[in-house]
């Protein structure tokens, strides 16, 4: 299974690129960020900037929700993080390792178990968005922006059609596992 399951090359190399463009675009990149929830992402034109830049733009229109989430959620990331993992050398951290692996100067993880249980537990679109923004908050803004954007894809998925029937295919486990193994390695 590719590392980035919901996102295709040409997606993970358009999100990269839209990320680089709003560092130039400071303007937009603040409409998002005052954005409180992902349908008042939906009436920036920065959101529609983002449409337009992904490839295949009326399927990113088809999940528009998922889209405006993706968008504002990536306004508020100043440096996409891409280090090696600590669960496996071969491939970088995901979103979940990064929220259990102490910055540097820090010994404890930048986000508590609670705070971690919390955000695999949300329940409603408007939830999740504010407790993921709480976590890229946590880690100053510096994280693995196709790790999150394909979480964040993949929990949508969950809400809308249903967790899978096999828990290693749910985002939940996943997490967990990434981010409890992650707090093991520290600790050890």
């Amino acid at each position: 299974m590719k590392q980035y399951a919901f996102l295709e090359d040409k997606d993970q190399q358009a999100l990269l690129y839209w990320h680089r463009w709003l560092d130039k675009n400071r303007g937009d990149r603040a409409r998002l960020r005052r954005a409180e929830a992902p349908e008042d992402i939906l009436l920036t034109d920065a959101f529609f900037h983002f449409l337009t830049q992904m490839p295949e733009p009326e399927r990113w229109r088809n999940k528009i929700l998922v889209s405006a989430c993706v968008a504002g959620v990536l306004s508020h990331v100043k440096a996409n993080k891409q280090n090696t993992s600590r669960i496996n050398k071969n491939r970088q951290a995901t979103f979940a390792e990064q929220l259990a692996t102490p910055m540097e100067g820090k010994s404890k993880a930048p986000m508590s178990e609670l705070r971690f249980q919390q955000l695999q537990k949300s329940k409603t679109i408007d939830e999740f968005y504010r407790r993921i923004l709480r976590a890229i908050r946590l880690l100053d803004g510096n994280v693995n922006i196709l790790s999150v954007a394909n979480d964040i894809i993949h929990w949508h998925r969950e809400f809308e059609y249903n967790i899978d029937r096999n828990p290693s295919k749910r985002l939940a486990v996943r997490w967990a596992t990434d981010y409890f193994t992650a707090l093991a390695k520290i600790k050890s």
